[in-house]
């Protein structure tokens, strides 16, 4: 999301670790959440190289907008300059990916790959993924870099499928993953 900063949300930002904000309509700082409960944990702060932006890396509880969309930036502009509402995934490739594997779950088309892995069940999409680990090994120790990538991207797929029909979401692993760092 967008949303306007002053020193004092920044402040206030820093000392609770919850994101404020400057209502430009209330002419007041807000926290985001305090109405709705969709808060938002910062995790990190960042100054843009004029520091006049700020940027909050969040972690979200519910839809980052009011509307309910996880993002504000629902519409999608086209060629044409036609507008679409399209739910936004999330800019990161392993985010859009796994939201891909969801709709083939969800919608289980004819000759999708990820369908027939996710109708065949758990234990051949866990032996798919511990192949491509042995696939990943192999190519470490024995081929190139661009072997390594390759089968890298294979088994990060095969995993967010193993996610998708264990019913583990990629956030979770993810916050794991951030949790871990710290």
């Amino acid at each position: 999301m967008l949303a306007w900063a002053n020193r004092e949300a920044l402040a206030r930002t820093l000392a609770t670790g919850q994101a404020h904000y400057w209502s430009r309509s209330r002419q007041a700082p807000w926290r985001k959440g305090e109405s709705s409960g969709h808060t938002q944990r910062v995790a990190e702060i960042r100054l843009d190289c004029d520091a006049d932006t700020v940027l909050y890396r969040v972690d979200q509880a519910g839809p980052a907008c009011h509307t309910g969309q996880a993002t504000c930036f629902s519409t999608v502009v086209g060629p044409d300059g036609a507008l679409s509402e399209e739910p936004d995934p999330g800019a990161h490739l392993l985010t859009r990916l796994a939201t891909t594997i969801a709709a083939r779950a969800e919608e289980r088309p004819a000759g999708s790959y990820t369908s027939s892995l996710l109708t065949s069940g758990v234990p051949k999409v866990s032996q798919k993924v511990g192949e491509e680990a042995v696939e990943v090994v192999v190519a470490a120790n024995a081929e190139d870099a661009g072997r390594l990538a390759a089968e890298s991207a294979d088994l990060f797929y095969h995993l967010l499928v193993l996610f998708r029909a264990k019913g583990v979401e990629l956030q979770d692993v993810l916050r794991e993953l951030d949790a871990r760092r710290r």
